[in-house]
C-alpha cells in the first residue's frame, strides 16, 4: 500500500491516512509528489487522467523518469492536494463552504477543468458554489473569509466579487426587512471578514442605497470586534495599554482604525456619540493620521448637543485613569460646534449675538460641568482651564453658576496660586451673572481674588438700592454701569491698600526717632537742659513776628501828631 511520507510530525491525521484511499496494491507508486511539508507516493496514471498540468509536467520534462513532482505552491496547501488527489483516485470527500474556495482555485491550478475531462473538479466546485454556498449571507461570507489566502487567485476566478455581490444584497434585505433576532445578526457575520473585504461589502451596500444607520451598524461590530481592547473599555479602571504603540498589533490597529474611519457614511450624525469620542481616543492613543482624528472630530463636532460629560472625559484620559491627554481635540470639537451654530444663526438670518441656541445652551452646561470634572487634576494649567472655558461664547450662559463651581474646584486644587494667578483663572466668568446664592457663597468665598468679591459684594448693593427686579433691560444698563464702578473701586482699594503700607512705614520712622529724642535727652542734665527743636522753632517765629509789640505795628507813627489814644467805644451788636 503506498502511503505519503511526512516530513513533519505535525501533519494532520487526515495525510497519514493516503494509503486508506490509493486503492492499488499491486501496482507500485511511480512518482512523489511534494505538496508543502508532506510528501505523497501516487500513481502518475491516476493523476494525468484529471490533471492537465500533471500531463505537462511529465510530457515536458527532460528526465528520463519523472519521479518527484513539487506543487509547494498549489492553494489551499496539502490538505486540498489531499482531497484534489482523491478526485484523482475517485475517492469521495465532502466538499464545503470553507474548502469549496480553495478546491476550485486548487482545480484551476491542476488544471483540472472540464475542457480537459468531463464532470471535473473545476466543475464540481462551481456546482456547489452556485448552488449552495453564495444562497445565503453566511455561506457567501464564510466563502470569502476563505479567499483571504487565496489572493490573488480568487479574485482572478471571480470567486471574490461573487461573494461581495451576494454578501452586500443579503446584508441590504436582512436590514431592511429582519427575519432573526437579534435584528443585527448580520452584522456579526460580516465582522469575521479582513478589513479590506469589509470594506468593499460596505462599498458595495452603499451603491445599493444602504441607509446610514444600517452602515454604521455594522462598522460598531466591526469595531468592537477588532478593537476590543481599545473600544469597549471606558472605565478608566482598564488596561494598562503596557503594548508599545509601534508594536505590531498596535500598528495593525491603527490601519485597520485609519481604514474603518474612511469606510464612514457621509452621513454625519450616523454614529453614537459615545462610539465616536471612544474612536477618537483610540485614534490618540494609536497616533493615527491627521486626516484621521479630524474626520472623527468633525463628525463629534455636528452633534455635540448631545454629548455627556462622560463622553468628554473619554476624550481627555488615558486608559487607565491616571493622566491627561492632551485637550486640543476638545478644543477643536467645541469650536467646530460654535462655528457650525453661528453659520446656521447667520443663515437663518439673526444675529448671533443676540439669539442662541438651546443647543448651543445645552452644551455651555455640559462644558462647564466637564470644567468641573477635569478642575482637579494637578497638570491642568491655567491656561488649558481658560482655553476650553472662553469657547463658550457669553450669550450661551445665561446664568454662570456652573462655570464658577468649576473655578471655585480649581482653585481648591492649586491652592498655592497667587493672587494674579486667581485672578487669570476667574477671567473667564463674568461674576454679574451668578445667581444671589452664587453672589453670597463668592462673597464669603476666601480662595478667591479680592476683584471678584467685589464684584458680587457691589452688585447686590446695586440691587438693593435700586430695587432691581429680574429685569432684562435694566440688568443690562446697570451691569455697564456696574463694570465701570466696580474698576474704578479696584483702583481704589489697591490704591489704599498701597496707602496703608506707606503710613505703617511712616509710623515705624517716627517711633524710631522719639525713641533716639528720648535717649539724647536722658543723658543731659536737668539744669543744663537742651533746648528743644520745638522749643527753639517757636522763639525763632516769635521774633519773626510783626505784632509782637502789640494788636498793630505803630514804629512808623510819629509820636508828635496828635492821636487819641482813648479806648474805643464798646459797640452792643444787636438787632433791637
Amino acid at each position: 500500500m503506498a502511503t505519503p511520507v511526512m516530513s513533519n510530525s505535525r501533519m494532520s491525521s487526515a495525510m497519514e491516512r493516503t494509503g486508506q484511499w490509493v486503492f492499488s496494491q499491486e501496482i507500485p507508486t511511480d512518482v512523489v509528489v511534494e505538496a508543502g511539508e508532506a510528501n505523497f507516493n501516487l500513481h502518475k496514471f491516476m493523476l494525468v487522467a484529471k490533471s492537465n498540468y500533471i500531463r505537462k509536467l511529465i510530457l515536458e520534462t527532460k528526465e528520463a523518469d519523472l519521479t518527484r513532482i513539487n506543487l509547494s505552491d498549489i492553494p489551499g496547501g496539502p490538505e486540498i492536494f489531499e482531497k484534489a488527489a482523491k478526485f484523482c483516485y475517485g475517492v469521495n470527500f465532502e466538499i464545503t463552504v470553507h474548502n469549496v474556495a480553495a478546491l476550485r482555485c486548487a482545480a484551476e491550478y491542476l488544471q483540472m477543468t472540464d475542457n480537459y475531462c468531463d464532470s471535473n473538479l473545476a466543475g464540481r466546485t462551481e456546482d456547489f458554489l452556485s448552488q449552495v454556498a453564495l444562497h445565503s449571507l453566511s455561506g457567501a461570507v464564510v466563502v470569502l473569509k476563505s479567499c483571504e489566502d487565496l489572493l490573488p487567485m480568487a479574485e482572478e476566478l471571480k470567486i471574490v466579487q461573487r461573494c461581495i455581490d451576494i454578501a452586500s444584497a443579503r446584508a441590504c434585505s436582512v436590514a431592511n426587512f429582519p427575519c432573526r433576532t437579534p435584528p443585527n445578526w448580520w452584522t456579526e457575520e460580516l465582522s469575521i471578514l479582513d478589513v479590506d473585504l469589509f470594506g468593499r461589502i460596505i462599498a458595495a451596500m452603499k451603491q445599493r442605497g444602504a441607509k446610514a444607520l444600517t452602515l454604521a451598524s455594522a462598522l460598531i461590530t466591526y469595531a468592537e470586534r477588532w478593537l476590543r481592547d481599545l473600544v469597549r473599555d471606558h472605565s478608566g479602571n482598564g488596561i494598562k495599554c503596557s503594548e508599545p504603540t509601534d508594536s505590531d498589533l498596535r500598528i495593525q490597529q491603527r490601519e485597520l482604525l485609519e481604514s474603518m474611519v474612511a469606510l464612514f457614511p457621509a452621513e454625519k450624525a450616523a454614529f453614537p456619540m459615545h462610539f465616536l469620542c471612544c474612536l477618537l481616543r483610540c485614534a490618540i492613543f494609536l497616533k493615527a493620521s491627521s486626516a484621521c482624528k479630524n474626520e472623527l472630530e468633525k463628525r463629534i463636532a455636528v452633534i455635540l448637543e448631545h454629548v455627556a460629560v462622560d463622553d468628554l472625559l473619554v476624550l481627555s484620559f488615558t486608559y487607565d485613569g491616571e493622566r491627561l491627554l492632551d485637550l486640543d481635540s476638545v478644543r477643536r470639537i467645541i469650536s467646530g460646534f460654535v462655528e457650525k451654530e453661528k453659520s446656521m444663526a447667520v443663515f437663518n438670518g439673526g444675529n448671533f449675538r443676540e439669539v442662541t441656541s438651546s443647543a448651543m445652551q445645552r452644551v455651555a452646561k455640559t462644558v462647564d460641568a466637564y470644567l468641573g470634572e477635569i478642575a482637579t487634576v494637578d497638570e491642568l494649567t491655567i491656561a488649558k482651564f481658560n482655553g476650553i472655558a472662553i469657547l463658550v461664547p457669553k450669550g450661551a450662559r445665561k446664568v454662570e453658576d456652573d462655570l464658577y463651581r468649576a473655578i471655585d474646584i480649581y482653585l481648591k486644587a492649586h491652592p498655592n496660586l497667587d493672587e494674579i494667578e486667581r485672578e487669570k483663572v476667574c477671567s473667564s466668568m463674568d461674576p454679574l451673572k451668578l445667581s444671589y446664592e452664587a453672589r453670597v457663597h463668592a462673597s464669603q468665598n476666601k480662595r478667591l481674588p479680592v476683584q471678584i468679591v467685589l464684584h458680587a459684594l457691589y452688585y447686590d448693593q446695586l440691587k438693593l438700592r435700586s430695587g432691581a427686579v429680574d429685569d432684562r433691560e435694566r440688568n443690562a444698563a446697570d451691569a455697564v454701569a456696574t463694570r465701570n464702578q466696580l474698576q474704578a473701586d479696584v483702583s481704589l482699594v489697591k490704591e489704599n491698600e498701597a496707602l496703608r503700607s506707606e503710613l505703617k512705614k511712616m509710623k515705624m520712622y517716627i517711633s524710631d526717632l522719639q525713641k533716639n529724642n528720648q535717649g539724647t535727652c536722658s543723658k543731659s542734665a536737668a539744669g543744663n537742659r537742651k533746648p528743644t527743636f520745638f522749643s527753639s522753632m517757636s522763639k525763632t517765629l516769635g521774633k519773626l513776628n510783626p505784632f509782637r509789640h502789640g494788636s498793630k505795628d505803630t514804629s512808623h507813627i510819629d509820636d508828635s501828631l496828635g492821636v487819641d489814644v482813648t479806648k474805643p467805644r464798646r459797640r452792643r451788636f444787636s438787632i433791637s
